[in-house]
């Protein structure tokens, strides 16, 4: 590694301390994940997948059986009734967002209990940008509850509102930490609230996030009573694989009115031709398990390493964890540009290339973004990226492999202490 990228020696010292230190970490990592792939591998066998479903339909799609066998396989994968997943879904936050325009209606109150959501969900719900098409433009109220100082979710404050408040038709719960300084939401967390949330109204829907929160633990929000949930299949369960598409799951009414929103009503999940993708995704889900591992991997060896060198970091590589995301307090724009530019040129795409801070659409400030990737935007791929703001944290997630997550991690220490 010294000879091929002419890292900073300091640099190498300190990584040679943070693998021993993290290393009895990854064998309870590897225990999920076997569990993991036995239950992707179960759901595949048990809808008798074959190579009759990788089909390739075009114009309106019909019957085409792949794309319905995918959508049951994850419904098995996550233990409830249905599963919409599809190329058309271009990111998580779009998946979202048809969850939530689905199930919601005019005077509705959308109620989010982990505070403000990640940047790109502001314009959906109508909290920053024009309005135009968002949320309160459609006359959908909003609400937040701020986590607690020690990142919980405020209970007490929940039970309060939902008591008042006879409006609140859906509560929001963002597993994952997006743009925050805080810790992610454990899945025990996650079934706490929501049998609060079921105790004082059972016609409450309970939506949950799991952008970068697959395959972490051995249990999903749906297994502990989350309605419905979304994500995005270029994140941990596309396994690095699927070349696009996002994924809604839970139970059927919420998970249909959603299709009918990504769609047209009466259409629904019957059309949309899947361009030859299908064996992509079922490949890249089946994948899942083991490359989320990696980059739980990728993401304690990089705490542990930037812990080593000074820097604030949330989480610690001791501390247990919901997502794949790790975040690196720089206190400093010109550290922070400097890393971000390291991990792109320890990619295996565009490592010539000098990422910059720029206008992004969905997001307030400027942001910038490592992400030398095979899939534009995979965030299962080593990429990490930071709004120019203070105090200048970069979030890092992604790794297919370790071993490469070391050498882009690596560079961008080494950037910083050149």
């Amino acid at each position: 590694m010294q000879e091929k990228y002419n890292f900073s020696p300091v640099a190498i010292e300190i990584a040679d301390k943070a693998l021993k230190d993290v290393e009895k970490y990854f064998n309870e990592i590897d225990q999920i994940k076997e569990y993991n792939q036995i239950k992707v591998l179960k759901a595949m066998q048990d809808e008798k997948l074959s190579d009759s479903h990788f089909t390739y339909s075009t114009g309106y799609g019909y019957g085409d059986i792949g794309r319905d066998t995918l959508d049951r396989v994850y419904a098995r994968v996550f233990n409830c009734e249905d599963a919409l997943v599809r190329p058309h879904i271009v990111s998580g936050t779009h998946a979202i967002t048809i969850a939530l325009f689905g199930n919601l209606r005019p005077n509705d109150t959308l109620l989010s209990i982990t505070g403000k959501p990640y940047d790109t969900l502001l314009q959906v719900i109508g909290i920053e940008g024009s309005e135009m098409g968002s949320l309160k433009d459609y006359g959908v109220n909003y609400r937040q509850i701020d986590l607690l100082p020690n990142g919980n979710i405020n209970l007490k404050e929940v039970e309060r509102v939902l008591k008042e408040d006879s409006t609140i038709r859906m509560i929001a719960i963002q597993r994952s930490t997006g743009y925050a300084w805080r810790p992610s939401l454990q899945i025990n967390d996650i079934e706490e609230a929501i049998k609060l949330i079921k105790s004082i109204n059972k016609d409450i829907i309970c939506f949950v996030d799991n952008c970068y929160g697959e395959f972490i633990d051995i249990k999903e929000p749906t297994d502990v009573g989350a309605d419905i949930i979304a994500g995005s299949l270029i994140k941990n369960i596309g396994g690095g694989i699927a070349p696009t598409g996002g994924y809604v799951a839970g139970k059927k009414e919420f998970v249909e009115k959603a299709a009918f929103r990504l769609t047209a009503p009466g259409i629904g999940r019957e059309c949309g031709s899947t361009f030859g993708v299908i064996r992509q995704m079922f490949q890249g889900l089946f994948l899942a398990p083991h490359i989320t591992a990696e980059a739980l991997k990728s993401a304690i060896f990089a705490s542990r390493l930037l812990e080593l060198a000074g820097f604030e970091v949330s989480p610690k590589y001791n501390e247990k964890r919901s997502d794949i995301i790790q975040a690196v307090k720089f206190n400093d724009k010109d550290k922070l540009i400097k890393f971000i530019k390291g991990i792109q040129k320890g990619s295996p795409v565009d490592s010539f290339v000098d990422c910059e801070p720029w206008d992004m659409p969905g997001y307030t400030d400027q942001v910038i973004m490592a992400a030398g990737a095979f899939i534009q935007g995979s965030s299962i791929e080593l990429s990490a990226d930071a709004p120019i703001r203070p105090p200048y944290i970069a979030y890092i997630q992604g790794g297919l492999t370790l071993e490469h997550a070391k050498v882009g991690i690596l560079k961008g220490l080494s950037n910083i202490l050149e």
